[in-house]
């Protein structure tokens, strides 16, 4: 069932929301925001998209559950469950500010195996499934060679709502600002995973995500040959709201920073 064929009606499917998206973009304003909670921002075009997907996912499996952001339908205890978030990057969206992406991963008895990313900006999709290795627009992607720190380009996100680890992120954050080529916050955890995955970014970091963030993009991470652990170098990192994915050159080196910085 987890075949090239299924992947690409998820991305025929990511594609058209993504149109939606990019189409609603050309005439929306700040006053049709709304707010979730302290500076976490939806509005219609959220909604919308989401309902979109679900509709088309629908058809791909048969009693598939759903996890996603806008809780358009929420099914967790299937089979097969698709995580999804309609528009990640909602801020810069509203903003008018690229990068902004759907993200759409596919969970099988508690393991992913399919995921797609949509930048909408660049109209890149970034794709794969269990075991058929990862793409951008129809080419392998890989990630990148790079074996050390001193020569990567680390991604991260600010954290905009838990502040509670604040000291240990800054901490981290500062070290890669002194031992890296530098640290970049696109403001969409998908597009930073996805990044990692085609070897654009050599490593990325950040706490309080939920699934529907990195589920797709830690998936396509692994599938593209590099790693994603948990702070603690365990495996909870789609539901666990903590995520570092790299390349295998750089894993080990970063996960000591992440380790040393979050255990204390």
């Amino acid at each position: 069932m987890i075949n090239k064929e299924l992947c690409d009606s998820v991305v025929l499917i990511a594609k058209r929301g993504g149109s939606f998206i990019r189409e609603q973009r050309k005439s929306f304003s700040l006053s049709k925001v709304e707010y979730k909670g302290l500076n976490d921002l939806v509005s219609y075009v959220d909604k919308e998209t989401e309902k979109i997907l679900v509709d088309g996912l629908n058809d791909l499996i048969f009693d598939a559950g759903f996890i996603t952001e806008e809780n358009t339908i929420t099914l967790k205890d299937r089979e097969y469950v698709w995580i999804i978030d309609p528009l990640d990057g909602t801020t810069n969206f509203v903003h008018g500010l690229p990068c902004y992406c759907i993200s759409i991963g596919l969970m099988h008895n508690g393991t992913m195996v399919l995921g797609v990313i949509y930048e909408i900006n660049l109209d890149e999709c970034f794709y794969g499934w269990s075991g058929g290795g990862a793409y951008c627009n129809g080419s392998p992607i890989k990630v990148s060679s790079c074996n050390a720190l001193s020569k990567g380009l680390i991604a991260t996100g600010f954290p905009y709502v838990n502040y509670d680890r604040m000291k240990p992120y800054m901490a981290v954050f500062d070290y890669c600002m002194h031992n890296t080529h530098g640290l970049r916050r696109l403001g969409s955890a998908a597009a930073d995973l996805a990044y990692v995955a085609c070897g654009r970014m050599d490593g990325f970091f950040e706490y309080g995500l939920n699934a529907w963030d990195v589920a797709a993009g830690c998936f396509l991470v692994k599938e593209a040959g590099g790693k994603v652990n948990d702070f603690r170098g365990g495996d909870d990192f789609v539901f666990g709201k903590e995520i570092l994915a790299c390349n295998s050159g750089v894993h080990h080196e970063f996960l000591a920073v992440i380790k040393n910085e979050f255990a204390k």
